[in-house]
């Protein structure tokens, strides 16, 4: 199971601690979701979700308010008593002093943001997706080319390195090279980036490690990027029939999604940037209808037709 500290999600949403004396250090999320209380501020806690942020905005403070104030404490403790991450209380929310003394004796921390309840969930949730995702790390080389994430692999010493530095030369950028970490942060996208240690480098047999940021400047990088195209490199086989139309997509499959894959045959003398810009133009094209293989499949059934008759 993969965790965030609570610290990175104060970092991250620049939160205000209410509750300094508690040592958020050692908090960890696990729920990529969050939780309004809603029931339970009636007093129903059954199916709660207490391993989720908690979030308070103006409807659940004007519920409590209206309460009678031994009642709403009780509420609060008994919500308080299921050791949640945190709660946070939106729109600039004034906490009473009579919170904050509960969350210091169950160790609850209250945190506080300027932000309305709702673009703040949407932030929090879309931010603890890709923090909490499953991935993996796979070999390879990702390059955004034309706004398309293009994932370069295939065997050791195949040219995948030298393909991502002619693309860095023709104005696209790189992810990463070498190691790529895939992040599955819904079942339609994967987002590919780099390891900490590795990020910006690219090793090239015969020269070593180049900076791709130092040599071509931040505009020629990128840190993160989805992954929306596979190409696979293989030694070229003589007898091997290969795809030459590309009528039927063919995938590979990370994390259960699946992404459109070709696989490429490297002969000496076959411009490999070339070949992924192509493979990402038409790629783009598939996107928004047009399908060039299809095109010429049509052709040619129209012109069988017109000779038959």
């Amino acid at each position: 199971m993969y965790t965030v500290g609570l610290e990175k999600l104060v970092d991250k949403m620049k939160l205000e601690n209410c509750t300094p004396d508690i040592d958020i250090s050692s908090i960890k999320i696990t729920q990529p979701e969050v939780n309004r209380p809603a029931l339970q501020l009636t007093g129903f806690f059954d199916y709660f979700d207490s391993d989720r942020v908690q979030i308070i905005g103006n409807v659940e403070h004007a519920y409590l308010q209206k309460m009678e104030k031994d009642h709403g404490i009780g509420i609060m403790r008994k919500l308080m008593s299921f050791k949640m991450p945190c709660i946070v209380f939106c729109r600039g929310i004034e906490v009473s002093e009579e919170f904050i003394k509960i969350a210091l004796e169950e160790g609850v921390p209250i945190l506080r943001t300027d932000k309305t309840t709702s673009s703040f969930m949407g932030e929090v949730i879309r931010w603890l997706k890709v923090e909490l995702a499953p991935r993996i790390s796979i070999h390879g080389v990702l390059v955004d080319v034309y706004g398309e994430g293009i994932l370069i692999m295939g065997e050791s010493g195949i040219g995948k390195s030298e393909a991502a530095l002619e693309l860095i030369k023709r104005g696209h950028r790189l992810v990463t090279d070498d190691v790529v970490e895939i992040k599955k942060v819904s079942d339609d996208t994967l987002i590919g980036t780099a390891p900490d240690i590795t990020r910006h480098f690219i090793e090239l047999r015969g020269i070593g490690i180049i900076d791709v940021k130092t040599l071509f400047g931040v505009e020629s990088v990128k840190n993160t990027q989805s992954i929306d195209l596979v190409i696979k490199l293989e030694e070229w086989v003589k007898d091997k029939e290969y795809d030459r139309l590309g009528l039927e997509e063919q995938y590979t499959e990370f994390l259960g999604n699946k992404v459109v894959c070709h696989n490429i045959p490297i002969r000496p003398g076959r411009n490999l940037a070339v070949i992924c810009e192509s493979a990402a133009v038409n790629y783009r094209q598939k996107k928004m209808g047009y399908n060039a293989a299809q095109e010429l499949y049509n052709r040619v059934t129209n012109n069988l037709m017109k000779k038959k008759w």
